[in-house]
């Protein structure tokens, strides 16, 4: 006679504390799950869902100042510290933790033009249309707070922008030219010219440090060394580009603002063509900032949104808009990579996550693992219709679904004119030109 014995250990399946998460026993075998396919898409597509009800990027504002936000400036070592300046002169330095204004400095006559802070964060620096550069210390307290600037250096006409050397304690300045300050002279080092229209906008590049570029009135994006006594290249754009910022990660990657509504990413190898051409906005890129990771970067417009793009894609994954904000002006990225902070024309600072579905907080080992997985089974099924429609679709104010309705229309227009007249003209006099090179005009050496 034969018999079968069941044998459990009570180790297997019974738990130490009540504490603990019940073990589940679970067979990994494809043959005995023959619905794993169809089930894991509705878990992927309940995981899209569940992310667009819960998309809430917007955190909070910080109000104080009496007249538009035109700059801000990051604090290289502080998370929690912000500082802003706006069209009436002033300064503000802010606490990000508990959204209050910890100091209010008197800095020009007219606009704050500019802010830049030295990368030990001792001194932090300002231009306006006074045509003055002011230093400044940079506090850690309150009370350590001086009303008084402690340089104070008088140019001989006004500056448009500043930025400081990641290294050295060396800044530039543009205005009539582009000029390269010691902080202890003052006198400029270098002065760098090339056109004779004004320079208003000037940024160094994080990882070679010696190369900076600058954005003319004249459609013209100029690349420097301050090693050297002349500019290095100057592209020709077919419109105003307003600013530049450079990639934290790649240094020979960066990427313009421009006024013809769209972003281009350069390589500084191969300036001929962008590598990239993000559109979506519909009306002046006015600023942009990259993320630490470099991965992505933000863009603030004139048409009163604020949009995230992937470096690779040309179409912005997020917008956002709120009723009251105005014109973005000024944008910048948080050096923790998880908020997204913003100036506009109304008068106040905006702080948004950088993930609008993110959860705020500590979160739990299973939340954790919960999250993980939906991000993985999304990116399964990110390709199929109903997923991608749902992941992709965002709600934006009427105006701006009319203006890039239109925009549309005049894209499809103009295609379908080249189209008919590349067809009844002769062989090669209409030539195919690319999206990417069409917006430049050339390359200046």
């Amino acid at each position: 006679m034969k018999v079968k014995v069941l044998c459990r250990n009570p180790d297997d399946y019974v738990r130490d504390t009540k504490k603990d998460i019940q073990k589940v026993h679970r067979n990994y075998d494809p043959s005995l799950h023959p619905f794993e396919a169809p089930r894991e898409y509705v878990r992927a597509l309940n995981a899209t869902k569940l992310e667009r009800v819960f998309a809430k990027p917007f955190l909070g504002s910080l109000d104080g100042h009496t007249d538009s936000v035109q700059c801000l400036a990051k604090h290289p070592m502080s998370l929690s510290t912000l500082l802003s300046g706006s069209c009436n002169g002033e300064l503000k330095i802010w606490n990000l933790a508990n959204r209050k204004c910890s100091k209010t400095l008197t800095a020009h006559t007219g606009f704050v033009r500019g802010i830049c802070i030295d990368s030990k964060a001792s001194y932090f620096l300002s231009v306006g249309d006074d045509q003055t550069i002011k230093q400044w210390s940079l506090p850690c307290t309150e009370t350590e707070v001086e009303d008084a600037p402690i340089n104070t250096i008088i140019g001989k006409s006004i500056f448009m922008s500043i930025d400081h050397h990641w290294k050295k304690p060396l800044f530039v300045t543009s205005g009539q030219q582009v000029d390269l300050w010691d902080i202890n002279r003052a006198e400029p080092l270098k002065s760098f010219e090339w056109c004779t229209d004004s320079i208003h906008s000037v940024k160094f590049n994080p990882l070679e440090v010696s190369v900076f570029g600058s954005c003319t009135a004249e459609r013209n994006i100029i690349l420097y060394d301050i090693r050297a006594n002349t500019p290095l290249k100057k592209v020709v754009m077919s419109m105003k580009t307003n600013t530049i910022a450079w990639n934290p990660m790649e240094s020979f990657i960066f990427t313009a603002a421009n006024e013809d509504y769209n972003l281009y990413t350069f390589d500084v190898r191969r300036l001929d063509q962008p590598v990239n051409v993000h559109m979506d906005h519909v009306s002046a890129v006015v600023d942009l900032d990259y993320s630490p990771t470099g991965r992505e970067f933000a863009s603030g417009s004139f048409d009163k949104t604020i949009r995230i793009f992937e470096i690779n894609k040309g179409h912005s994954r997020e917008v956002y808009h709120t009723k009251r904000m105005q014109h973005v002006t000024c944008i910048k990225w948080s050096l923790d990579n998880r908020y997204i902070l913003s100036g506009s024309d109304e008068m106040n600072l905006r702080i948004w996550k950088a993930k609008a579905s993110e959860k705020i907080g500590k979160l739990k080992k299973r939340e954790e693992s919960a999250f993980r997985y939906n991000e993985k089974l999304k990116e399964k099924y990110r390709h199929h219709p109903q997923i991608k429609r749902i992941a992709r679709h965002r709600h934006v104010p009427k105006l701006i679904y009319k203006e890039a309705q239109t925009i549309r229309i005049q894209r499809q227009s103009l295609k379908r004119k080249l189209d008919n007249k590349r067809k009844h003209s002769k062989e090669g006099t209409v030539p195919i030109v690319s999206e990417r090179k069409k917006h430049v005009v050339g390359i200046v050496e």
